[in-house]
């Protein structure tokens, strides 16, 4: 459940704000097809700040009903409100979820404390694992290795989504965190253009936005690592840099919504009041999807090469 490739695809909506389910499913679909070894829904990549209850209820069941417990379902269920999150964890421990993804979301700063209890209190009204969502560069708030070490003693929390830092510091980030968890507690990363090194390092799952629409190339990587192929892994992910220097550039979120909009795959907009990249930014992560062979027939084969 929380090892490999954790693809985070969109959830795709148009202008007017309402979720296209068909759409989403195919998403959902292709991450099936290619045999991810799980799929997160309503995490920052799905907009799960920006959606109602209901919305993502809904999503949760399409998902469900797509992946037909072929693959597990990493579902986020954070919120403003301790009691609103229980309310977003049962909806999705009753719609089909396989785990819950929970962020310390905030509008006022929160202290440790806060989190613990919040984390404690969801913990306890669901059945389901929970991983953390460490993520400060939306919820601004991190999760320290001292809090780390806290939550990991709630009997269901049994994974972390970590940010993933540069090379010259993953080693020392892992290795801090690993030194206050259980072994068979899981260090997972996201921030996909230094996930590869955190994977080296011995980070057990790479959580990744560009696994939700190219899950092969991501895919070949992550396999590349588990088999002990550094060098391979190494080079198949210097080959999308051009992607990563987009996801660094615009913000992954937003390359990834113009992406499926340009390839045909989601006719989605971002929520509002982000907006949609200009049309000269769009035309330059089209083509360079297209240099990077992941433009015809979507399935990413030639870089993966």
């Amino acid at each position: 459940m929380f090892s490999g490739l954790s693809a985070f695809p969109i959830t795709p909506a148009g202008a007017d704000g309402k979720i296209d389910i068909r759409a989403f499913s195919r998403l959902v679909e292709r991450l099936v097809q290619a045999k991810v070894d799980s799929i997160g829904i309503l995490g920052s990549t799905g907009s799960y700040p920006y959606l109602a209850r209901g919305q993502r209820r809904k999503a949760v069941e399409a998902a469900r009903e797509v992946s037909g417990g072929k693959v597990p379902l990493l579902v986020g269920c954070g919120a403003l409100r301790t009691d609103d999150t229980i309310d977003l964890a049962k909806d999705a421990e009753a719609a089909g979820a396989d785990a819950l993804l929970l962020a310390p979301v905030s509008y006022l700063p929160l202290l440790d404390d806060e989190v613990f209890v919040h984390f404690e209190t969801v913990a306890a009204a669901t059945k389901l694992p929970l991983c953390i969502y460490n993520n400060p560069g939306t919820t601004h708030f991190t999760v320290s290795s001292a809090l780390l070490a806290r939550l990991a003693e709630i009997p269901n929390v049994v994974a972390v989504k970590n940010p993933a830092p540069a090379a010259a510091d993953v080693a020392a980030y892992h290795r801090s965190a690993a030194e206050v968890v259980d072994p068979d507690f899981s260090l997972g990363y996201s921030g996909d253009w230094n996930a590869t090194e955190a994977l080296i390092t011995g980070g057990r799952a790479w959580y990744s936005v560009a696994g939700g629409l190219f899950p092969r190339p991501c895919l070949r990587i992550a396999r590349a690592v588990q088999a002990g192929d550094v060098k391979t892994a190494r080079r198949l992910n210097a080959g999308l840099e051009p992607l990563w220097a987009l996801f660094r550039k615009y913000s992954s979120y937003r390359v990834v919504h113009a992406a499926a909009r340009g390839l045909g795959l989601a006719d989605s907009y971002p929520p509002r009041p982000i907006l949609p990249l200009s049309s000269k930014a769009e035309q330059e992560i089209l083509d360079v999807l297209a240099s990077l062979g992941l433009a015809g027939g979507h399935s990413g084969m030639e870089a993966a090469k």
